[in-house]
């Protein structure tokens, strides 16, 4: 669980870095750090995961990056509660 919290905010802060916008490291921001709420099983509003969610899609479609695309798609699937069958 700390790896995970570690790598997050490693990640977070490379996708921040990488983002020109301000709003779309915000969207980052908001994407990732309501998956890591979640993850560590803090109480989440309805209300705060749709924000969520509408972030990490703004972030997906604001990335070019491969690995980003990817962090942002796992943090939306921890937010939305699901999980494509592998």
């Amino acid at each position: 669980m700390l790896a995970r919290s570690l790598l997050t905010i490693s990640l977070l802060g490379v996708c921040l870095a990488s983002f020109c916008g301000s709003a779309a490291a915000q969207d980052a921001d908001i994407c990732l750090v309501t998956a890591e709420r979640i993850s560590n099983g803090e109480d989440v509003s309805a209300e705060d995961k749709a924000k969520g969610h509408e972030a990490c899609q703004r972030a997906l479609s604001a990335t070019a990056s491969v690995l980003q695309k990817y962090q942002f798609q796992e943090a939306d699937f921890e937010i939305l509660g699901t999980r494509p069958n592998n």
